[in-house]
């Protein structure tokens, strides 16, 4: 990578205007800045100075991979279907994943578990062969149906995919871990403020994932988190699975029989609360899923909502649906609203929130049209399978660690680890033989980073009203020369080249020497966003000065030329 370019010879097409396709600051600034352009729906090309700042992530990515023992690896996008189709994830990925129509038995990867495991069978034969870890920082390839939000959610994109391959369980605690630790480390040098969740492992499978999240109002997840005193996160997790404080219903002394009672327009909790005048955490709700083509009834509290996610969890379902009012129709001969866990179909698994364990005193449908139980003891009138954690937590509630109530944000999913145990080596028979001989499977992990949304989340957090404000880590350049007048001026001009040919030695350095006005100087300057601006003017050269800007507290200072080396060397480091 070049450390030294003229403004007048580079490739950089700033604009004025915001394109009208960009919603959030980051895809409106980075293609203003002439860093990227839009080919195609969901499809982007890098321009210079966006594939500097892109290079430079990798290269952070890369150090900390190598850090832990990664390998680098570059694997092909174009992989054999049949490779896919042992683990079932050609059904899983549905939509998402790109088939070649001109040559039947060839898809685009959107990920590379399957590939990374067959190459260990060819490869892995004993104990002796693990651990291992194979990174990759590769083209993936995902059919979005809704590509938006610029390179933050693209159809063609650069990640960082790793996986660990362990003889022992405790050897991927461990493999696991030490990726959880370079991600820190990555998003850290990268100029991020993050934060961790637990999550649902989805169409990947395994015992255990986490993502790594970046706040922002036009994120599709939605996390619970707490603030912490030192301006991070203490608590934080994805609504999938975020847990609050919340007291359970319990149980109540007075405990008289089952009771039918005759609700003919109450279809709803609130109705039934206002027209019975009943405590609406008493009131159980009864929500119908089919799982995986079995019908569950979920009984939950009030007007707690179920949290898809956790339920298919709590049943081990690869899929999971609301059961459709002709089904429920059929199977409880009632329609919704009138549902309940007593004389339930005998085939029917019941299953309820953790809020509800062992309650009594509760109300819930009689599976009949207009009709309801009180006094429900579940205990004693209901069959209940198992209690899990099924509700979506509400902001305001208390955080499960105490660390206060939590706040409900959108975020950015920038990476994501997960435990895939032996998922993958089981279906495609990667095996190691152990130190007595048997054959087992290889124990692994699956680790991803997105590279272009560490760049537009970055952007998302360090932008104002002029444009970005790169750190130094990843900035395209880390001093923008600044010549005003310099083809009138042999001091400007001769004071720039040698700034530029002194100061590239050390740090990369774009010399803005166009023969332009100073407004659209400026204005580019504070667009591109370098963190340093260095303005070279007569008045102040003529004293032996120059002018600093550091673009992201946006502080101004007169230097001496003299003392210009210490002050750099204080804002970017050497």
């Amino acid at each position: 990578m070049h450390n030294a370019q003229r403004y007048s010879q580079a490739f950089i097409p700033t604009q004025k205007e915001v394109p009208t396709e960009a919603q959030i600051p980051s895809h409106q600034l980075l293609v203003r800045g002439g860093m990227v352009r839009q080919l195609a729906a969901g499809v982007f090309s890098y321009y210079p100075l966006g594939w500097r700042t892109a290079q430079k992530v990798m290269n952070i990515i890369r150090e900390e991979m190598n850090a832990i023992g990664g390998m680098e690896f570059h694997l092909p996008a174009l992989n054999p279907i049949e490779i896919w189709e042992a683990t079932n994830r050609v059904e899983a990925m549905g939509d998402v994943m790109f088939h070649i129509k001109n040559r039947p038995g060839l898809v685009l990867a959107p990920t590379h578990e399957e590939i990374i495991t067959h190459h260990a069978t060819q490869h892995i034969q004993s104990y002796k062969d693990l651990p291992q870890i194979w990174y990759q920082i590769q083209t993936k390839f995902r059919n979005e149906a809704r590509p938006r939000s610029g390179i933050l959610r693209g159809r063609q994109f650069l990640m960082k995919d790793s996986y660990s391959m362990d003889t022992t369980w405790e050897g991927l605690d461990e493999s696991y871990d030490k990726h959880a630790q370079a991600y820190r480390n990555i998003f850290t040098r990268c100029g991020l403020k993050f934060f961790v969740v637990g999550a649902s492992s989805g169409a990947m499978g395994g015992s255990k994932s986490q993502e790594f999240m970046v706040e922002s109002e036009f994120g599709e997840d939605t996390c619970a988190i707490t603030d912490a005193p030192d301006g991070g996160y203490a608590y934080a997790a994805n609504i999938e699975a975020a847990t609050s404080l919340v007291e359970k219903v319990g149980r109540v002394e007075s405990n008289p029989p089952i009771e039918r009672f005759a609700t003919p327009t109450a279809k709803t909790i609130d109705e039934l609360v206002q027209q019975h005048q009943l405590i609406e955490h008493r009131c159980a709700k009864s929500v119908v899923y089919i799982c995986d083509d079995k019908p569950i009834l979920a009984l939950m509290r009030g007007n707690d909502e179920l949290n898809e996610a956790k339920l298919q969890s709590a049943v081990k379902a690869a899929q999971l649906r609301p059961a459709t009012d002709d089904e429920i129709l059929r199977i409880f001969g009632a329609h919704c609203g009138s549902l309940g866990p007593v004389n339930a179909p005998k085939d029917l698994l019941v299953i309820a929130d953790t809020l509800l364990e062992n309650a009594n005193g509760l109300v819930s449908g009689a599976n009949q049209d207009g009709v309801h139980f009180k006094n429900i003891d579940l205990q004693r009138d209901a069959s209940i399978a198992f209690y899990a954690d099924l509700r979506t937590v509400q902001a305001g509630e208390q955080a499960p660690d105490g660390s206060g109530p939590l706040r409900m944000v959108k975020a950015i999913e920038i990476g994501h680890i997960f435990k895939l145990g032996t998922k993958y080596s089981v279906a495609l028979n990667a095996n190691f033989l152990d130190k007595d001989g048997k054959q087992q499977p290889i124990i692994m992990g699956s680790y991803g980073i997105g590279v272009e949304r560490i760049i537009a989340c970055f952007v998302e957090q360090h932008h104002d009203e002029k444009g970005i404000q790169w750190s130094a880590t990843i900035a395209p350049y880390h001093v923008q020369i600044v010549l005003l007048g310099a083809n009138k001026s042999e001091l400007i001009r001769a004071t720039g080249e040698e700034l530029f040919a002194q100061l590239s030695r050390t740090y990369h350095v774009l010399l803005d020497d166009r023969d332009t006005t100073a407004g659209v100087k400026f204005n580019d300057a504070d667009l591109l966003g370098m963190p340093v601006q260095l303005v070279l003017g007569e008045k102040n050269l003529s004293v032996g000065n120059v002018e600093v800007k550091h673009r992201i507290t946006g502080e101004r200072s007169i230097v001496a030329l003299t003392d210009l080396n210490a002050l750099l060397q204080s804002l970017l480091g050497n």
